[in-house]
């Protein structure tokens, strides 16, 4: 299984789309970057973190097909978050497009451009609750848990909410 995760917090000017729209607009590319989705989570909304006085992001969670490696498939999604207009001068900045490969197949993998399953995935709410709607039964390949599982055992706090289609 192929995990994508998706978000946006950052309006895309050159586009004239909000975030909500940009995550829908970038789902639709997905095929044309060689990945093809099985699978949708509901969008999220959910407060940045770490927390800052950004706006709140939209997230959700694709499966997906490809006959791509991971390194490939994680370099044309770095090119798609481009097209959007996405800058990394600053850590953590407000962005109109993020795309994380979650996981690939339950590879494990850890070089300097990709670590497999991705870092801190576990450790994400924004991630974990529409990972739970749609595959609460993947399992994390260096922890041994299920979604369902990491998801329980995080803290409270980091607020999610599901918006309606």
């Amino acid at each position: 299984m192929i995990l994508i995760g998706i978000g946006s917090n950052l309006a895309s000017f050159s586009a004239g789309l909000m975030p909500r729209e940009i995550v829908n607009e970038a789902l639709a590319e997905f095929p044309l970057i060689g990945a093809e989705i099985g699978a949708r989570s509901s969008w999220y909304e959910s407060e940045p973190v770490p927390p800052s006085d950004q706006r709140w992001f939209v997230n959700g969670v694709a499966i997906v097909t490809s006959a791509l490696g991971p390194t490939e498939l994680l370099r044309r999604l770095l090119g798609l978050e481009d097209e959007f207009g996405r800058i990394r001068d600053i850590p953590n900045a407000a962005r109109p497009l993020d795309l994380d490969l979650l996981d690939y197949d339950g590879q494990v993998c850890d070089t300097p451009q990709l670590i497999l399953p991705h870092p801190r995935m576990h450790l994400r709410r924004f991630v974990l609750e529409p990972l739970c709607e749609i595959a609460p039964a993947w399992r994390h390949s260096r922890l041994g848990l299920t979604a369902a599982e990491l998801r329980d055992r995080l803290p409270s706090g980091q607020p999610v909410f599901r918006l309606a289609d």
